[in-house]
C-alpha cells in the first residue's frame, strides 16, 4: 500500500479525525434546563467557590490540550501551525484509542516563547493536562519550563518525555538481557534536539555515568563554539567525560548507541 497516497485520500473522506459529541440528551425542555439556562447555574457557582470542583462538574478531569507551534512536525519540520493540525488530530486519537482520554488539538500562530505559554496559560484552566507537541528545540525547553512555573496542571512534552521514559524502558530490559549495569555502559546519542538531550537527562538520572552527545556539527563537548546554543551547552557541563572531539564514530567507540 502507498500509504502517502492514501493517507490523503482518506483524509479528503474524514475531513477530520475527531468530533465534539454531547454526552447528555436534549430532547425536551427539561434536559435544557438541566444541562444549559436556568440549571447551569448552580454548578458554575460551585466552582466559582471551590475551582477544584471543575473536575468534578465538568469534562476537565477527562480532557487534554495537545498544543503545537507548527515548528517540528513529525520529522517533517517547520511546516507551519495549519500543517501540523491533521498529527495534533492524530495524537488525539491516540489519547482517546488507547487511554480512554479526550483530548482537544490547538495550533497556535506564533513562534515567540513567551506569546505562546501566555496564550497556552491562558485557557489551562479549561483543561486536566497539557500536551506539548512537535516544537522545535531550544524553544521547547522554554516553554515547557515557562509553563510549568505558571499552570497548576500536568506540563508533557510528547518529543521530550515520550520518546525518554520508552527508550530508558528499553535500555533498562536491554541491560537485562545482555548482564550490564547502568552504571557501568557507555552511550552514544545521535542528535541533540529535544527528544535526544531529554533521552540523556533522563538516563544520567537513571545512573548512566558516562553519555556522549553528538549533533549535525559532531560530538558536543565544553568549549566547542560552532553549532552550539543555550542547551547544548548546558548539557556539555553533564555529559561527555572522557572530554571526547570528533563525531559520531569517535563517540561510538565502546559504547551503545542511541
Amino acid at each position: 500500500m502507498d500509504y502517502a497516497k492514501e493517507s490523503l485520500r482518506l483524509h479528503e473522506q474524514w475531513k477530520g479525525k475527531i468530533e465534539v459529541i454531547s454526552t447528555v440528551p436534549v430532547a425536551t425542555k427539561d434536559d435544557l434546563s438541566l444541562a444549559y439556562t436556568p440549571g447551569v447555574a448552580e454548578p458554575c457557582l460551585a466552582i466559582q467557590k471551590d475551582i477544584n470542583r471543575s473536575y468534578e462538574l465538568t469534562r476537565r478531569h477527562n480532557l487534554c490540550l495537545v498544543v503545537t507551534d507548527g515548528s517540528a512536525v513529525l520529522g517533517l519540520g517547520d511546516i507551519g501551525p495549519e500543517a501540523g493540525m491533521p498529527v495534533m488530530e492524530g495524537k488525539c486519537v491516540l489519547f482517546k484509542a488507547f487511554g480512554g482520554v479526550d483530548a482537544f488539538p490547538l495550533c497556535v500562530k506564533t513562534k515567540d516563547v513567551d506569546a505562546f505559554v501566555e496564550t497556552v496559560y491562558n485557557i489551562s484552566g479549561s483543561f486536566g493536562g497539557i500536551n506539548l507537541e512537535d516544537i522545535a528545540a531550544p524553544r521547547c525547553f522554554e516553554i515547557e519550563r515557562k509553563l510549568k512555573e505558571r499552570c497548576d496542571i500536568p506540563i508533557f512534552h510528547d518529543d521530550q518525555h515520550g520518546t525518554a521514559v520508552i527508550t530508558l524502558a528499553g535500555l533498562i530490559n536491554a541491560l537485562k538481557v545482555v548482564g550490564k549495569e547502568m552504571g557501568k555502559i557507555k552511550i552514544a546519542v545521535n542528535g541533540a534536539g529535544a527528544a535526544a538531550i531529554a533521552i540523556t537527562k533522563l538516563l544520567i538520572s537513571a545512573g548512566v555515568k558516562n553519555v556522549t552527545l553528538c549533533d549535525r556539527t559532531g560530538i558536543v563537548y565544553k568549549g566547542r563554539e560552532k553549532g552550539m546554543n543555550w542547551i547544548k551547552s548546558e548539557m556539555a557541563e553533564i555529559t561527555n567525560p572522557e572530554g571526547l572531539k570528533g563525531g559520531l564514530a569517535d563517540a561510538m567507540k565502546g559504547g551503545v548507541c542511541s
